[in-house]
């Protein structure tokens, strides 16, 4: 398949790069704080970007499958699309908490993001590989991705907030064992020198910290597709449209994550469902992926209502980025 559809392999990854160029060169050539208005507009963009995709699959523009195999390859991409896009919303939580934790001003946070997200597109890139090449030489240890996911499902239902203790994370230990850690911004610059050394500032701290956050949940992200396709054009595209429109969808809900105070209750049943489907299709019971799609909309959508008709006991933010939005 990799092979046989080099070119559109290249070609996507261009459009990628071509795409997130024009984001930071041109639309944010100047930095300045994403207003909601903003942000949404990018939101239904790359939403918008991501279903045009699954047309083209759908109607055969591409020319990597044909016949049937488009009906499924769009069938396959939607759903693996929103279960990402679904699962990423804890990513979205932790950006929240860390510009809050480390009182970043808004108008550096894209910067930040933008970065993390390439290095998320590799790193995801990688993984997706990796699992690819393991189902195909060890069929069975599609049972060892579905218990993952169901111990992760498990664990969500029972997780509580407690913020980020950032002080006592290993990666910030480590990042102050290889470089002194400046106590204060240098405006949007990443490192800078003092009396001759080398030393990071609150923004590369936060950005390993993002690197770091995906890593692990891309432990849960990754197998969760794999029970939706084995087709690495799929995963990989599904997963690069997920990623790519993060950033707005961070600018776009960071006033209003305390609202889905539900919602990972809602991800903990659909990661329940994936593990199960997983260990269920490698005995030989194999769950439409129609069924799929329908059921983690369903589950979505009931954790939505009922985070905004449920009033939650306290808040879901820590209150030092209540308002963070609102400060510089």
């Amino acid at each position: 398949m990799l092979h046989e559809t080099w070119f559109w392999w290249v070609s996507f990854n261009v459009f990628v790069l071509l795409m997130l160029a024009l984001d930071l060169g041109v639309f944010h050539r100047t930095e300045h704080e994403v207003k909601i208005k903003e942000a949404l507009g990018w939101t239904v963009f790359w939403i918008a970007l991501a279903l045009v995709f699954n047309l083209g699959l759908l109607l055969g523009w591409f020319g990597v499958y044909e016949g049937s195999q488009c009906r499924k390859a769009a069938l396959e991409f939607l759903t693996g699309y929103l279960i990402e896009k679904s699962l990423s919303m804890d990513n979205v939580f932790v950006f929240a908490l860390l510009f809050g934790y480390f009182k970043i001003p808004p108008r550096y946070q894209h910067k930040i993001l933008f970065w993390g997200i390439i290095g998320a597109l590799i790193m995801r890139g990688g993984m997706i590989f990796t699992g690819v090449k393991l189902i195909e030489m060890f069929d069975w240890i599609i049972i060892v991705f579905g218990l993952i996911l169901i111990y992760s499902g498990v664990k969500l239902i029972f997780h509580k907030d407690d913020g980020l203790d950032i002080e006592q994370n290993k990666a910030l230990a480590l990042i102050r064992k290889v470089l002194p850690v400046s106590d204060k911004l240098h405006g949007s610059r990443f490192l800078i020198k003092e009396k001759g050394r080398l030393v990071a500032t609150p923004l590369l701290v936060i950005l390993i910290f993002i690197e770091w956050t995906d890593l692990v949940f891309a432990v849960d992200s990754i197998p969760a597709i794999f029970a939706i396709s084995r087709d690495p054009f799929i995963i990989y595209t599904s997963n690069i449209f997920a990623i790519l429109g993060l950033r707005s969808l961070y600018f776009a809900l960071a006033g209003v994550l305390k609202l889905f105070h539900l919602l990972h209750y809602g991800l903990s049943v659909i990661l329940l469902f994936i593990g199960t489907k997983m260990i269920l299709v490698y005995f030989g019971f194999k769950i439409p992926t129609i069924f799929s799609l329908v059921f983690v909309i369903g589950v979505l959508a009931t954790s939505i209502i009922l985070s905004i008709k449920i009033k939650p006991p306290e808040s879901k933010l820590p209150p030092n980025i209540q308002d963070h939005s609102n400060k510089d």
